[in-house]
């Protein structure tokens, strides 16, 4: 079985109910390792130059993480886009 990465992008940021600045993020396609080796499905409608956050900068940080698991081992619930599962993360989710 291939191993699979979700790949995230901080999209912006709001404010919690206590005040607080959190980031806000995207999953904007997975990375996959085959046996052909590693490959990447992006969601069509992510466009990179619409990433704030990096002016004077040519690149964007696309980071990559393990699915999560919920309890019973399966991949946590989320919405179906575009062939494979995405979630919106919160400032808590990611470490930057």
């Amino acid at each position: 079985m291939a191993k699979k990465y979700d790949l995230v992008v901080k999209v912006g940021e709001y404010t919690d109910g206590q005040g607080q600045t959190k980031g806000r993020f995207k999953n904007v396609g997975v990375m996959m390792e085959g046996d052909n080796g590693p490959y990447l499905l992006l969601d069509r409608t992510f466009n990179p130059a619409g990433v704030g956050g990096n002016e004077g900068r040519e690149s964007i940080i696309v980071s990559l993480y393990e699915p999560r698991q919920d309890g019973g081992g399966q991949q946590a619930p989320a919405a179906k886009s575009g062939g494979y599962k995405s979630r919106d993360l919160d400032g808590d989710d990611v470490p930057f």
